[in-house]
């Protein structure tokens, strides 16, 4: 089973499993915006950068090149475990496309059961860490954030640099919120930003799908 607990300093979240736990959540994950990108719709494309980073990592895991202990969180013996972190800005985008993408497709019972269990423990890891700064997040978990935005690797990547600024702990956690509103579409953020990313794309004479941003300051290799 995966399992998720947050970083010491509240940047985000550790995936943790086994190595047959994270190849089988890489090929359902992989399957899924690979089929969304088969069918040539509208932010298609963006959604699999997005949903690419994200599976990046979770390859990345299972294959023993980020983080490693010898045992489980949910077993009392000794067991091989790998993870990798991901910062909550990254790993909610990545849920909201994720369960996005899975409406264009087939989906069977593990497959819901594994999108449940994703929310569970994410929810359980904002909890853990801050009880009362995940009051203001869990809406995030349950479609706050629109999977649907034809921008939404944009999106995740402004408002994460945005929120690695701020340092981490508990005052940077409980910032998150109104960060997030900007990808929650129908707010004033939202359409604020698109209207940016409209005028960039124009400036540059390029598809908002190639636009990315300089974050040469942003910081993230500091301690999560």
């Amino acid at each position: 089973m995966l399992y998720m607990v947050p970083t010491k300093r509240g940047v985000g979240v550790e995936l943790w499993g086994t190595r047959g736990d994270l190849e089988y959540f890489y090929d359902a994950i992989t399957n899924f915006f690979l089929g969304e990108d088969k069918l040539n719709f509208p932010g298609a494309e963006n959604r699999l950068k997005l949903l690419s980073s994200f599976s990046y990592e979770v390859r990345k895991a299972y294959e023993g090149a980020r983080l490693k202990r010898s045992y489980g969180h949910l077993a009392m013996e000794d067991q091989p475990c790998l993870g990798t972190q991901f910062s909550w800005v990254h790993a909610l985008f990545s849920l909201a496309g994720l369960k996005y993408a899975m409406n264009y497709q087939g989906m069977s019972k593990m497959d819901v059961a594994m999108i449940l269990q994703l929310e569970y423990w994410l929810e359980k890891a904002m909890r853990s860490y801050d009880p009362k700064g995940a009051e203001s997040l869990i809406e995030y978990i349950n479609g706050g954030l629109y999977g649907g935005n034809d921008c939404i690797y944009q999106y995740m990547r402004f408002i994460n640099a945005d929120f690695i600024q701020l340092g981490g702990g508990k005052r940077a956690f409980r910032s998150l919120p109104d960060l997030l509103k900007k990808g929650a579409v129908g707010s004033d953020a939202y359409y604020d930003f698109m209207d940016f990313l409209t005028k960039e794309a124009k400036r540059l004479n390029c598809s908002m799908d190639d636009l990315d941003m300089d974050d040469d300051h942003v910081n993230y290799e500091m301690p999560w």
